[in-house]
């Protein structure tokens, strides 16, 4: 089954409409909460007037930021670490006093109906004092700047520095004759996610324990951080995340289910639903961060780099959400791709602004840093007179690098055929000089750049994942995973995986899409193109351990070893003769009146790797100088990511990445007022692309074979958007 492109196990079900979503579940009867919104982005709350918003028929309580819990808690959808200087921020609580974002939550307004809920958000009345508002780096850093958070000076989150190498940039380009020095200032902007479903969860109370439905990437660490929120065990809460229409990161956050679980709790247990509108997605859940980037370089006349120097400011917004992380991947996918003979002094920074909260987005800080570094790359290239891919081949990572300051050992690498892909598709050498010596306002032009992707967390985080697989009556195999399906295809990946590993056709593979954290193992969810690689892991050895169950069964009613067995297409085999069916195996196991038994394995599949992912961009562009507008005439992503489970899904991830990409570079961008005030925060001020702005995506592959994955497989699920 691995390597073959069947139908989506979830394709029916979303084609027809049948698959049911958060707001599709939520009881018609359900509370509806509004937030009351800050109308400033930097401040405190005062005082709130609710005698208005309380007259309005149907609006039931008003909730204020002076009667939530006192507890600050962190959203980041991160692995827990027992570690406190290792844990996440908690800088924020249910709803909050001191205002840091335009829009931030300060009051709470419950009603029997959307409408009135509406209304009581209008008749709430808030005083504010009032502070100038921060949105840019400077305005941050500046030394007469308001302090956002009281734990953080000069509204620095976080700051990291190292060296690699005896002495730093400069003495070492001091100390060598001859080098090329190249210094840049890059810098990317605030963008956010646009999935098509919005933010939305219910949360209703049995007996004494919260459940919450909900769109999220995460369900086992929103019931961690909510039980943190609320001060209340983690046993009396339950998470169910149903089919999720995109998250892309932006779900990988405790958005509002530990208000929503907060606000059932207070009305007695009623079911609740809070749904944002996309105005309130866009400048009050979480946006990439935006980084400037200050680079040097230098290297000999032939191109090989002897000295690099990294600096970076990421703009973290109101709270700390994923915070320091972002930073610190960019820095290690600078230090990562290229290499350097002698010296790379990294600084970098997380600040506090008044802007929408940083968050996980696809690619995690890479994109923002392969922006400048392949920038800065090109910039050499063209300052030395060498060919981009001749500077890139000559300085790229190579098979066997380990990371210095993580382990990250790269164990496969298809970078050079990637390339050779890219240049035949693109036509590159003949094209460099068709168009070496253009006149007039319109031109065209190639590029190229490469990139690079770790998979999963480790040795960062914690990675790890729990996976139980049960033989049915009827001889199928249910698959219950933490893992959450959120579009890419997981699913049905791990159906594959499964019968491939079982010797059992599709169909008779289960995976259950709807994770609860009551019954579902363990898994920390959905990011970091981790699934396949660590998840899919633990259903390997899950599945090699529950037909090795099988077939010492068959061996006991045989009376035959187990080397003689083999199962193929759902029938055991004894010395290449059919034996029995699994079926008639799995009913001999419940039903034995000898020795009945369920045969099912569940583990936990602790997670000690990672491994690099790779590939290039080739792009053709037209550029009309004057008005700055380009069309792209030509585009294609080569991948290496090891070994394809499924390449049709496989194409289709990269197709959505690449699609995201050329809105990021090309078109989108979040804008603030000077007050911190969003600006274009919905679908039609927010250029995003759409089909008629999107040239024909083309995609290629380089399948190496990675020893670290399950089947040889590594990150495909952000590398496109990179």
């Amino acid at each position: 089954m691995v390597g073959k492109s069947p139908t989506r196990v979830d394709a029916y079900a979303k084609v027809t409409g049948t698959a049911r979503y958060t707001d599709d579940l939520c009881p018609p009867n359900a509370l509806i909460a509004k937030i009351v919104r800050s109308t400033i982005a930097n401040g405190k709350v005062l005082s709130i007037d609710v005698g208005e918003a309380l007259k309005i028929k149907g609006v039931k309580k008003v909730i204020t930021c002076f009667e939530v819990p006192d507890i600050y808690f962190g959203t980041a959808g991160h692995p827990w670490s027992n570690d406190p200087a290792h844990q996440d921020v908690a800088d924020r609580k249910l709803l909050n006093q001191r205002v840091r974002i335009y829009g931030d939550e300060v009051a709470v307004v419950i009603a029997e109906d959307e409408i009135s809920a509406i209304q009581g958000v209008k008749a709430v009345k808030v005083e504010y004092e009032e502070y100038p508002a921060i949105t840019t780096i400077s305005q941050a850093m500046d030394e007469n700047a308001t302090q956002l958070h009281e734990k953080f000076p000069n509204n620095i989150l976080a700051h990291s520095n190292n060296l690699l190498g005896e002495k730093n940039y400069q003495q070492t380009v001091d100390e060598q004759d001859g080098l090329i020095t190249c210094e840049g200032e890059y810098g990317t902007q605030t963008v956010q996610h646009c999935h098509i479903e919005t933010v939305v969860c219910y949360s209703y109370m049995e007996g004494d324990r919260i459940v919450i439905v909900s769109s999220t990437q995460i369900p086992h660490i929103i019931r961690r951080i909510t039980s943190q929120a609320l001060g209340i065990n983690a046993g009396k809460i339950k998470v169910v995340k149903p089919y999720v229409g995109g998250g892309f990161g932006n779900k990988q956050d405790a958005l509002y289910e530990p208000l929503c679980g907060y606000i059932t709790s207070v009305m007695g247990g009623r079911t609740v639903k809070i749904e944002l509108s996309r105005e309130e997605v866009f400048a009050c859940t979480r946006v990439r961060h935006a980084v400037d980037f200050n680079l040097k370089i230098a290297a000999k006349p032939d191109g090989t780099i002897v000295a690099r120097k990294f600096e970076c400011f990421s703009n973290q917004g109101g709270y700390a959400s994923h915070s320091h992380a972002i930073a610190g991947n960019a820095a290690a996918g600078y230090r990562q791709l290229y290499r350097e003979e002698k010296t790379l002094e990294s600084d970098y920074y997380t600040i506090y602004s008044n802007i929408a909260t940083g968050g996980a987005m696809r690619g995690y800080g890479i994109p923002q840093v392969s922006f400048a570094m392949e920038s800065q790359m090109d910039d050499l290239a063209l300052k030395l007179g060498i060919d981009p891919i001749e500077l890139r081949l000559k300085n790229c990572m190579q098979l066997g690098y380990k990371d210095p300051l993580n382990g990250i050992q790269c164990y496969s690498n298809g970078i050079k055929e990637c390339i050779e892909k890219g240049m035949a598709h693109i036509n590159w050498k003949e094209k460099r000089e068709l168009y070496k010596n253009q006149t007039g306002n319109t031109r065209r032009g190639v590029g190229m750049s490469l990139f690079s992707y770790k998979t999963g967390v480790h040795p960062i985080s914690l990675e790890t994942s729990a996976v139980r697989v049960t033989l049915v009556q009827d001889g199928s195999v249910m698959v219950a995973v933490g893992a959450t399906e959120i579009g890419q295809g997981s699913d049905t990946v791990f159906t594959q995986m499964a019968a491939e590993t079982l010797g059992m056709t599709l169909d008779k593979v289960q995976v259950i899409s709807t994770q609860d954290t009551d019954v579902s193992p363990f898994d920390t969810g959905s990011y970091a193109s981790r699934q396949t690689y660590i998840s899919g892991t633990a259903l390997k050895k899950a599945c090699e351990q529950l037909k090795k169950k099988i077939l010492e069964r068959v061996t006991f009613n045989l009376c035959c070893e187990l080397y003689e067995l083999e199962i193929k297409d759902n029938i055991i085999y004894q010395n290449n003769k059919q034996a029995l069916t699994l079926g008639e195996l799995a009913m001999d196991s419940y039903y034995s009146t000898e020795n009945s038994e369920q045969l099912s394995v569940e583990l936990t599949n602790h997670f000690k790797d990672n491994t690099y992912a790779f590939g290039v961009c080739f792009a053709e562009i037209e550029v009309d100088i004057p008005l700055g507008k380009i069309e792209v005439i030509n585009i294609i992503n080569v991948h290496d990511s090891g070994v394809l489970i499924n390449p049709q899904l496989a194409e289709g991830q990269v197709h959505g990445g690449m699609s995201m990409g050329l809105g990021y570079a090309l078109s989108e961008r979040l804008i603030y007022s000077k007050a911190g005030k969003p600006l274009n925060d919905n679908l039609l001020d927010y250029k995003l692309q759409t089909s008629m702005d999107t040239p024909e995506l083309n995609v290629d592959f380089v399948e190496t074979v990675d020893p670290s994955g399950p089947y040889g497989n590594k990150a495909l699920g952000e590398p496109p958007a990179i």
